[in-house]
């Protein structure tokens, strides 16, 4: 039997960018997600009422079976909000979401940015999930939210009882900032806190676990049976792929290849492997997950400095290893956190150590939270420890993610990483970043990195192919670009696409440089500004050029372009979002309220993504 064609695109009652979001949300489906769709759409429409219940009968129980259940009312639902920046959050809460209707639960689960904010003064149970990214920020997905919760307009919450699970890393002295503020704000607005506050680390599982299953009982018991199991789904439950951040695959490297200058300050890499029979997918804008070993030579440094035996044995949370094997593979020994340097520093009984933890030293705990790993303070607070404690002490190892540089329209089973190399001097010694070293050092014939894909639907390319995008991108962040740029020409998008690149030298940092230049040939890239800081006094960086071609690039913006920040989160960001706000109140000719309204406006259009870290 064949198939039938599709209807013209000129009877569709839905307007052209509504129409580019459904074919992009269709793209790729098998048959059975293709008719769950138009199951899940006729059962909306049903809901709705109006003609559209007519047809239904037509579709026979199936379709019957997949409608969504009548809504229930706010005092016999739970409400689910998440916020996530690399999708824990996310995951968690659609999790929960899961558990809950399978308990009987009537749920809904929303990304803060899509929560209805006026229901907030309805609901009588509220579960928030929020990530804090980096040092205190909310993550962008959650702007709103927070910035609605603080405002004078979040109305009086007595009817609401609440749970607040928080992730973070306790690498940065603000840990869980911001899923504290939603805490306390909800509690400030009278609502009722229906379990502790929770505060996870990289390794949420462990806690996150035993929440979700309290969360649930505690729902049951408040809400009863008024709760009619309906979940709120924008698109069919996901088959769980065969390998993930759990059971990564062993992908094949095909190639490691340097690409600055030998002489250059940096050591960056493009690596490609091969995912060839993994069944793993990716669009651009998502990261590959890795999963590394410490380098042996820092593991070595640490039982001396700690003077410890490698190879007594530890049990810890039944299972047993070698103390070497702990630090080598499961635990985290080159990023430091808070929770270690507390511990260190009773063991060490260093007033100075312990000074840096008080209140009012913030500041100069965050320079040793980013700078020192664990063997540096072994060193310069030495204290004893036994063999399980330490590891008990330390944080389990965590995966690391990378940009993917590259589309799979363009390299098939493949993907491609850019990879700086963490690599500098301090005490006289040589410290290197776990990960990135051991990236680097996979050469060879049978070289392979344990991976997996992470999706990251906060950074996609515009639905509509015709729509122009300006990618902010210096160092390592102009790898998304490489790929976005790949995939518009597989596309055949019609759209502009204007990259800004930032580095230290032209000569020895300039990444993919042949291909930017290639591109532009073709007509792929249809402007590039760049900027070397360390070739010319005084020093010039991205958000300097962003401001130098102000009047096009807000010209662009007013012609509905996308703009994308890609890289570091402490000061790159910060400084180009400013940029932005410059922009605007000059080429717009609007006040600095109106000018920081714009690009806020911009973000909550999914017009203004950023991807940093």
């Amino acid at each position: 039997m064949s198939a039938q064609p599709a209807p013209p695109l000129s009877l569709s009652p839905l307007d052209e960018e509504r129409v580019a979001l459904l074919s992009r949300l269709v793209e790729g489906l098998d048959a059975a997600s293709l008719q769950w769709i138009s199951g899940f759409t006729a059962g909306v429409a049903f809901e709705r009422g109006g003609a559209a219940r007519s047809l239904l009968p037509l579709m026979g129980n199936a379709a019957a079976a997949i409608a969504p259940a009548a809504k229930a009312e706010p005092s016999a639902r739970l409400t689910i909000v998440y916020g996530s920046q690399t999708g824990n959050g996310k995951r968690i809460a659609e999790r929960l979401g899961r558990n809950a209707e399978a308990a009987g639960l009537a749920v809904r689960v929303y990304a803060a940015s899509g929560y209805p904010l006026k229901d907030l003064a309805r609901e009588r149970m509220l579960v928030v999930v929020m990530s804090t990214h980096g040092d205190g920020d909310p993550p962008d997905d959650a702007r709103s939210f927070i910035e609605f919760l603080a405002s004078k307009r979040a109305p009086k919450l007595e009817q609401l009882s609440y749970a607040v699970l928080a992730l973070g890393d306790s690498s940065y002295p603000r840990f869980c900032e911001t899923g504290r503020q939603v805490h306390d704000r909800l509690a400030h607005l009278g609502a009722k806190r229906l379990l502790p506050f929770v505060e996870c680390d990289v390794d949420y599982e462990r806690l996150a676990t035993p929440w979700l299953e309290q969360v649930v009982t505690g729902a049951r018991e408040a809400l009863g049976s008024s709760a009619v199991s309906n979940v709120t789904r924008l698109r069919p439950v996901a088959v769980e792929p065969q390998f993930s951040r759990e059971a990564p695959f062993a992908a094949e490297v095909i190639a490691n290849q340097r690409i600055t200058a030998r002489d250059a300050t940096k050591d960056v890499r493009h690596i490609e492997f091969s995912l060839d029979g993994s069944g793993l997918t990716y669009e651009p804008g998502d990261a590959l997950g890795i999963w590394h070993e410490n380098p042996p030579a820092v593991v070595a440094q640490i039982l001396e400095a700690a003077r410890l035996d490698g190879q007594h044995a530890v049990d810890v949370d039944g299972q047993t290893r070698t103390l070497a094997d702990w630090l080598r593979g499961q635990r985290e020994i080159t990023r430091m956190t808070r929770p270690f340097l507390v511990q260190h520093a009773e063991r060490a009984h260093d007033t100075a150590l312990a000074a840096v933890l008080k209140p009012g030293h913030e500041d100069e705990l965050r320079r040793v939270l980013k700078d020192l790993q664990v063997v540096d303070v072994l060193r310069r607070h030495p204290g004893s420890w036994e063999p399980e404690t330490f590891v008990k002490a330390l944080r389990p190892l965590a995966p690391r993610l990378y940009s993917i540089a590259s589309s799979r329209e363009s390299v098939g089973d493949e993907v491609h990483v850019t990879v700086a190399v963490v690599d500098y001097q301090l005490d006289g010694q040589r410290r290197l970043g776990a990960a990135s070293a051991h990236l680097a050092s996979l050469e060879g014939d049978e070289a392979r990195g344990r991976v997996f894909i992470e999706s990251n639907e906060r950074f996609r390319l515009p639905a509509d192919p015709g729509r122009d995008i300006i990618m902010i991108g210096p160092g390592t962040g102009v790898a998304p670009y490489r790929g976005f740029v790949q995939h518009r020409e597989a596309q055949g998008a019609t759209g502009r696409n204007w990259l800004f690149f930032g580095a230290r030298h032209f000569a020895s940092e300039f990444l993919y440089q042949l291909e930017w230049q290639d591109m532009l040939k073709k007509g792929l890239l249809n402007r590039i500004d760049l900027a070397f800081s360390r070739d010319r006094a005084p020093r010039v960086y991205v958000q300097d050029r962003l401001r130098e071609a102000g009047r096009d690039l807000y010209a662009w913006l007013e012609n509905g372009a996308c703009v994308y920040v890609c890289g570091d989160a402490d000061q790159m960001a910060p400084d180009v979002n400013q940029a932005l706000i410059d922009i605007a109140a000059e080429h717009g000719r609007l006040d600095r309220d109106d000018a920081e309204a714009y690009v806020r406006r911009l973000a909550d259009e999914r017009r203004y993504l950023r991807d940093v870290y």
